[in-house]
């Protein structure tokens, strides 16, 4: 039977791993962009409007992020989730700072070696910032209205998405090699890898800590958490 958290249940401990993760993810996407063998498709079109336009690849991701937000809101009249907000946004700063850091390799090897490492620590980072259950990215909440308006099935709409960014990112410049049809390939085999052990770590993690503080406040009810170990996966 899965766990779950309770809504308010055991916050900073989860923000702090969903942000983990999402640094996590971000070292990932600079390691397939600098590797220069094809990127995934949302990075194909900020690598495109990058080219067309100037700015920054993680200046292109939020700007980008912000219109998603915008119009995921508008078809659902909800207010954005915070989850999607500090994603959009760290995902494009971090995405920039690693790009700083980062060098291409000489070798194709070496650049093929950094590209299948990305696409992994992309995986896991997905796995870290997803297990928190903090919010979906933008990118997710998008797919979700329109699945919800359309009544397709995820698959479809994340398809048909993913196909039109990639073919507009394509004209305007992006780069597609290799490196795109690995990512597309195999994503999604590494998350569902990968996520599993990230929500175990995770629980184990906050349950310990959690754990902890009620033993170390025992005496102190009005301060123990409102979570108990029985409510997590």
């Amino acid at each position: 039977m899965e766990r779950r958290f309770a809504r308010n249940e055991h916050l900073l401990q989860r923000w702090l791993i969903f942000m983990m993760g999402l640094v996590i993810m971000s070292f990932g996407i600079a390691l397939m962009i600098k590797a220069e063998l094809g990127s995934a498709p949302w990075d194909v079109l900020h690598i495109g409007l990058q080219h067309q336009f100037g700015l920054t690849v993680g200046s292109w991701s939020i700007i980008i992020g912000i219109v998603i937000i915008g119009s995921t809101a508008l078809m659902r009249r909800e207010l954005p989730q915070a989850g999607g907000i500090v994603n959009m946004f760290l995902v494009g700063i971090f995405i920039d700072i690693f790009l700083l850091l980062l060098s291409t390799p000489d070798s194709f090897i070496m650049k093929l070696i950094m590209l299948v490492s990305g696409i992994l620590v992309i995986g896991y980072g997905i796995g870290t910032y997803i297990a928190p259950e903090c919010g979906a990215g933008p990118r997710d909440s998008l797919m979700l209205a329109l699945q919800e308006k359309t009544g397709w099935k995820v698959s479809r709409v994340r398809g048909i998405m993913e196909i039109g960014v990639l073919l507009i990112g394509w004209l305007l410049g992006g780069p597609v090699f290799i490196g795109t049809i690995l990512f597309c390939a195999g994503i999604g085999q590494v998350v569902g890898f990968a996520l599993p052990q990230c929500q175990k770590i995770v629980y184990r993690l906050i349950e310990r800590g959690g754990r902890h503080e009620n033993i170390n406040q025992r005496t102190l009810r009005s301060n123990h958490y409102d979570g108990s170990s029985k409510e997590i996966r």
